[in-house]
């Protein structure tokens, strides 16, 4: 497999890393050699942890070379169509907001926490997300994720501090109890392990085309109960 990567910023660079550690053959691309039809031709899968708006930039261009995309990029609203428009160029792309292959594990836990509702007449959720003062989109893509995923309105704090990886914390209230779900990032190299963990998958044909969520491609295959043989 031989990887594009667009970008060696915060995300790109611990992807970089993680490339050279394995010996995945690579080719880095930035502001000094800027991706073009040419030059991309011969890989196997673009990985981009670009800002949203120098992504944007680049993607009818990615289009154009059917390679498969893996992107990290937040900030930007995908184009009504273009699901639609990659199933019918045959062109598989993987995105997140978060390739933590943890918050996986979170996503299940906050779909419990969300049937509050069922079992409370009073409750209210709230939460809270800490990023470095460098991240521009606020709330992050995680945060809004998060209250997607919990099916409730809330209001969202955002934090910008230092060079913070990320901290999501959701809290939900009762009279009489207080239920605290958080996720701290580490190191951004969790990061990097799932854009190459999705990277293997479009590579090994696991998925087929379109605009896939990375969240949805691993709770279907590997988080949900078979039912083989029920």
């Amino acid at each position: 497999m031989k990887i594009a990567l667009l970008g060696k910023g915060k995300t790109g660079g611990k992807v970089l890393e993680l490339l050279q550690d394995q010996n995945i053959s690579h080719t880095v691309f930035d502001s000094q050699n800027k991706p073009t039809i040419e030059n991309l031709r011969g890989h196997d899968v673009i990985i981009s942890f670009l800002s949203g708006e120098v992504f944007k930039h680049y993607l009818d261009l990615l289009v154009e070379t059917t390679i498969p995309v893996v992107t990290g990029s937040t900030g930007l609203v995908w184009p009504n169509d273009f699901d639609a428009d990659l199933k019918k160029k045959n062109i598989k792309w993987i995105y997140a907001t978060n390739f933590s292959l943890g918050m996986n594990l979170v996503q299940q836990m906050i779909q419990i926490l969300g049937k509050a509702s069922t079992i409370f007449s009073d409750y209210q959720f709230s939460m809270t997300e800490i990023h470095h003062t460098k991240k521009l989109d606020a709330p992050s893509g995680t945060a809004l994720s998060w209250k997607k995923w919990a099916g409730h309105e809330m209001e969202i704090e955002s934090i910008r501090e230092g060079d913070v990886t990320g901290i999501h914390e959701l809290t939900l209230i009762t009279p009489n109890e207080k239920i605290t779900l958080r996720h701290e990032a580490l190191d951004r190299r969790i990061f990097a392990e799932g854009a190459l963990f999705a990277a293997s998958k479009i590579h090994d044909n696991k998925i087929g085309p379109g605009l896939h969520l990375f969240q949805d491609i691993v709770q279907s295959q590997y988080l949900t109960p078979s039912t083989q043989g029920k």
